[in-house]
């Protein structure tokens, strides 16, 4: 039986790419149902982004809810169970209100990190994503630049914090702060892993995205087992 490591382990670089690699085993075990699954939660993405303003705050709040739908499915397909549509929806039914409060955190977050940017610009972001249009003079684009820098050097401690705070809320009953807590801790502990991880997704994205993007049919569904094949790496120990 696999045993919990709080806070979570280092280790090796390589595992990096084994992540992707066991996520492409966990895919192949049952590759329809996953993209069926993926395809759902795409349009379900798709429909919040339509929604102006509350569909962006919904998709900040709901992400952690359908991760944690992913993980179940993922877990189901690593213990030789069939894979569901509905497992996408298990947050929903499961630590539903720990999982939302992380989602929170995240756009809280997120929108206070937008605040310091505009202040730190001397603009609002809104103001300079439309002037990074075909009429944006150099001057604009270098602020929308500069500021999607700063968000971006901002911001990525939070998503560390969130990464793994589904799993560890959903797996470990762990409440959204202590959760949040140890994922930043794991993704700290394993940046040097997680740098390979991203640099072969980003090719592998780049790659996906050529042929109409279809190539996202298959990699859209290992990037979310990949994320469980993370998490077992990092936390769990046989």
């Amino acid at each position: 039986m696999a045993t919990y490591v709080a806070g979570g382990r280092a280790v090796e670089a390589g595992r990096g790419w084994d992540w992707i690699a066991s996520g492409w085993e966990l895919f192949k075990k049952q590759a329809g149902m996953w993209i069926a699954l993926v395809l759902v939660a795409f349009v379900i993405f798709f429909v919040l982004a339509l929604i102006p303003v509350i569909g962006s705050l919904a998709t900040f709040v709901l992400s952690p809810v359908f991760a944690a739908g992913v993980l179940v499915g993922s877990r189901e397909v690593d213990e030789g169970r069939p894979l569901e549509v509905g497992h996408l929806f298990a947050g929903f039914k499961q630590k539903f209100a720990q999982l939302l409060t992380v989602g929170a955190i995240y756009l809280g977050a997120a929108i206070a990190i937008a605040l310091v940017v505009g202040l730190a610009t001397g603009t609002s972001i809104f103001a300079m994503m439309n002037s990074a249009g075909a009429t944006a003079t150099p001057a604009a684009a270098l602020a929308v630049l500069l500021a999607l820098l700063i968000m971006l050097a901002l911001l990525l401690p939070v998503v560390m914090a969130v990464w793994f705070a589904p799993a560890l809320v959903l797996f470990h009953d762990k409440n959204a702060v202590d959760a949040m807590k140890e994922s930043f801790s794991g993704c700290l502990r394993n940046i040097v892993p997680f740098l390979v991880y991203s640099v072969v997704l980003l090719v592998f994205g780049l790659i996906a995205s050529i042929p109409l993007g279809l190539g996202w049919l298959v990699l859209g569904p290992v990037l979310c087992t990949s994320f469980y094949a993370s998490y077992k790496d990092i936390y769990l120990t046989a």
